[in-house]
């Protein structure tokens, strides 16, 4: 993923302070954490995902709908969120995917993963328009689409998590989960996951 590495060299010469950090520090909602579940979970699981990642799509159409169901909104499962794009498009559907209120922000990236064949592998396609077609049916501006993708702050911050991700857990694929902690890569299905959860609850 050489347009990765670049880039996360890039956002680290733009800034020092940490990605948390820096959202912590921002008024800018899009910066913010976005998670489902309750945070009082025994489990916590951070999901590092690119949008562009045919594994990441299939776990979150094929897996993720049991695992919500079953741990995140039974209370055994906290999920956060965490992009680490593999390329160009992956960064820019997860820049215009952040620009939308927290509240969206799940259904939008399930959306995208569903569709992912239309907007982002299709022969010919402007996988810009798609996405400003899809943001337009979750609510999103046309104005809102144009400073999302034209967000340097943003993407430099999505860059700078990835960044934190290589050099604090050694995620080098997608999808990678961290939970508890340990780190756990590769789409899988419900039943191995839920192994995973099981163990770490204790």
């Amino acid at each position: 993923m050489p347009f990765l590495r670049r880039s996360l060299l890039a956002a680290a010469a733009a800034s020092s302070l940490p990605a948390i950090a820096r959202a912590a520090a921002s008024p800018d909602p899009a910066f913010g954490p976005r998670t489902l579940g309750d945070p009082k979970a025994k489990v916590q699981v951070i999901e590092y995902f690119s949008l562009t990642c045919t594994h990441c799509a299939d776990f979150a159409n094929e897996t993720m709908p049991e695992v919500e169901s079953k741990l995140i909104t039974q209370g055994k499962a906290y999920w956060i969120f965490r992009d680490f794009p593999l390329d160009r498009v992956a960064l820019t559907a997860a820049m215009v995917a952040r620009e939308l209120p927290p509240s969206r922000y799940a259904s939008f990236i399930f959306a995208l993963f569903a569709s992912q064949d239309r907007w982002a592998f299709a022969p010919n396609v402007n996988s810009t328009a798609q996405l400003q077609q899809m943001a337009t049916l979750a609510g999103m501006s046309a104005a809102t689409f144009n400073q999302a993708i034209a967000n340097k702050a943003l993407e430099n911050f999505i860059l700078s998590e990835a960044r934190e991700a290589q050099e604090k857990y050694h995620v080098d694929s997608t999808p990678t989960f961290i939970i508890n902690g340990q780190s756990h890569a590769g789409e899988m299905p419900y039943a191995d996951f839920a192994q995973l959860i099981a163990a770490a609850s204790g």
